[in-house]
């Protein structure tokens, strides 16, 4: 199949290609449910070694800078006790964790969680987290500007690969919570 966006060879809809993403991502995308149809999320295998944004879109199209979003797993700490959320925004602003998302997880403090906690809770490889797949209990919250694309790059879970999925379709999964000015222009 011909993908959507990006100088992609082929396009495979991702359930037709579950051994391909990591195990959390395969089960959300095998129990997917939602007004977006699992068949049009697609997978699309790539060179890990271009997995990190600027040097992919070399590879693949710049236009994709546009049409990415970045996944990050962010820590919440209040009154001795932490909480964990991913945010999803596009690849050209970055995540306002001292503002948005302090005051949306009612932190007083908030930052990046460690990469062996983020990989290590969310089963998927560091440059590859992926918003499909997370802890059901985490809040996912999303920036109103991927929502409104008709398709948005984003990791597989892995390095290897990436998927394309519509942006409305992130509004619907588990926790996720759509938010204005997540992300900030860089």
């Amino acid at each position: 199949m011909q993908p959507p966006i990006g100088d992609f060879d082929h396009a495979t809809p991702a359930p037709d290609c579950l051994d391909e993403l990591t195990a959390p991502v395969a089960d959300a995308v095998r129990h997917w449910r939602g007004g977006v149809p699992a068949e049009q999320i697609l997978y699309v295998d790539t060179d890990p070694e271009w997995a990190d944004t600027a040097t992919f879109v070399e590879h693949y199209g710049r236009d994709l800078l546009e049409q990415s979003a970045n996944c990050v797993v962010v820590s919440g700490k209040r009154a001795g006790g932490t909480s964990l959320a991913a945010c999803l925004v596009l690849s050209t602003t970055r995540v306002d964790v001292n503002g948005v998302v302090r005051r949306r997880l009612g932190a007083r403090k908030a930052s990046f969680a460690p990469m062996d906690t983020a990989t290590g809770l969310t089963g998927m490889e560091y440059g590859g987290i992926t918003p499909v797949g997370l802890p059901a209990e985490w809040p996912l919250l999303v920036d109103a500007a991927v929502v409104d694309l008709p398709y948005v790059l984003v990791g597989s879970g892995r390095r290897r690969g990436k998927l394309l999925v519509p942006g409305k379709a992130f509004a619907e999964l588990p926790g996720a919570v759509v938010l204005d000015g997540l992300g900030v222009t860089v």
